[in-house]
């Protein structure tokens, strides 16, 4: 009975915290004039958001690290991985907060250059693996769920597949930043999907660090909601994808991350996919713009009923991803 009090509070201690540190933050955003440099090849529509704060994320960060802090030394047992997990999310924050400052001190909607993003992410994504296998957390053995099968991937293998699950999912989860609340509301049936299936396999843990990630972001979407009052930033939507994939690989199951985040992929692989028939054609495209919610944008589509389609379609996607994992547990 404890348990679920402890992951209830967790829950409701990070929404709160999430929502009071944004009655703080944005109007300190506001008055530093850290807002938003609209895209002039987005929809016209957004121009209207011009100057919006950003950083918002660090809302929803602040309440999922306090609240993850006070729950490592409840579950002495769990530090490992828990530490492992924030020491990804935090990393990816970081190297989205550098992204965002230099966009907002140069005024202009470019950061940090691809390879500058890249091999600091990489960087991390090598020092977060290799402190899994030296903690003894995961191993190069890893679970096909829907089947309950487990295989042994060779360690070279395992380490460059890993790797790339790691920044896939990280840089997907930014891309489906675009649309005022639409990363939040995608991520938090994940969020759920991981505090749920950390609960039953008996990692209480690592479900108080989930659920405090989802009241967290739920106290974002007070202000992240159309129309958004503050937006995340890279500095947020990387700390998502890091705590994404932390916890898909603390608790063994990586593989789930294509069920779960779905419309993570399905956003990147649009863009992939425009990107490179834009190439091939000399100028053609697939979509009417990339990612694929700003397709659903220009096809007519309000950016509440994409955040609640794409939402809803998460949120099935959690609830197969429950039945995929289950052997996990039983």
């Amino acid at each position: 009975m404890m348990e679920y009090i402890w992951v209830g509070a967790a829950c409701v201690a990070a929404f709160v915290i999430s929502v009071l540190v944004g009655k703080w933050l944005i109007p300190v955003l506001r008055r530093a004039k850290l807002g938003q440099q609209i895209k002039e090849i987005g929809p016209n529509w957004h121009m209207s958001k011009q100057g919006t704060p950003v950083m918002g994320g660090l809302m929803f960060i602040a309440a999922t690290v306090l609240v993850s802090a006070v729950g490592i030394f409840g579950f002495f047992g769990e530090t490992a991985p828990m530490l492992c997990v924030l020491f990804l999310a935090v990393s990816s924050a970081l190297i989205g907060f550098l992204d965002d400052y230099e966009k907002l001190t140069k005024k202009r909607n470019l950061g940090l250059t691809g390879l500058q993003k890249i091999v600091l992410q990489v960087a991390v994504t090598v020092i977060f693996i290799v402190l899994l296998e030296v903690l003894e957390i995961s191993s190069n053995t890893v679970y096909l769920p829907f089947f309950d099968l487990t295989f042994h991937l060779p360690k070279v293998i395992y380490y460059i597949a890993a790797t790339f699950v790691v920044l896939g999912t990280i840089n997907a989860a930014n891309l489906t930043d675009g649309v005022d609340g639409l990363a939040t509301g995608v991520t938090m049936p994940i969020a759920a999907f991981f505090a749920v299936a950390a609960f039953l396999m008996g990692k209480i843990g690592l479900s108080l660090m989930s659920a405090a990630f989802f009241g967290a972001l739920c106290g974002f979407l007070v202000y992240n909601f159309h129309p958004a009052k503050v937006f995340m930033g890279d500095t947020g939507s990387l700390f998502i994808g890091g705590m994404v994939t932390g916890l898909a690989f603390v608790l063994d199951m990586p593989l789930i991350i294509l069920v779960v985040g779905l419309v993570y992929f399905i956003e990147a692989l649009s863009d992939i996919l425009q990107v490179g028939y834009f190439k091939l054609t000399h100028g053609k495209r697939i979509f009417k713009m990339a990612p694929i919610h700003h397709h659903f944008e220009l096809c007519g589509w309000s950016e509440k009923k994409i955040f609640f389609v794409f939402s809803g379609v998460t949120l099935l996607m959690a609830a197969l991803a429950l039945f995929g994992v289950h052997g996990l547990w039983q």
